[in-house]
């Protein structure tokens, strides 16, 4: 912000002086990133090929700088991983070959971590049935 400052006293003749207030606000890391599901693909055929995407989704934060950088991961490990696309919107892929008969759903999390310090997480689960296939 800048502000522009003028004093007149009350004497005769009447001085006056002015001067320019710059005051500069410090984003405070006080937001944690928001992870949202715009688009859902399931279940998941278990021969499903890898780099099928299974879900897309929007991660933002709305703090500025540091602290409003995302960096976003998929938790536990599992045959799934993140593929950022535009800014700010990233893919649930497979990344390796699923097998209903031995897992039948999974619950993934994904989780977005802010540069400030400390960090502030933000996370989404996604439950990703795998569907039988002859």
């Amino acid at each position: 912000f800048v502000l522009h400052v003028e004093a007149t006293d009350k004497g005769t003749p009447p001085l006056s002086g002015h001067c320019k207030v710059v005051l500069e606000v410090l984003d405070e890391n006080d937001n944690a990133p928001e992870v949202r599901v715009t688009s859902l693909s399931v279940p998941v055929p278990e021969d499903a090929s890898v780099g099928t995407v299974v879900a897309v989704l929007s991660v933002w934060d709305r703090d500025s700088g540091s602290n409003g950088r995302v960096r976003c991961s998929v938790w536990p490990a599992s045959p799934f991983g993140l593929v950022s696309s535009v800014s700010g919107s990233y893919s649930l892929v497979v990344r390796e070959a699923l097998d209903r008969e031995r897992v039948s759903e999974y619950e993934v999390e994904v989780r977005a971590e802010d540069g400030g310090a400390p960090a502030l997480v933000g996370s989404r689960r996604v439950r990703v049935p795998v569907s039988d296939v002859n």
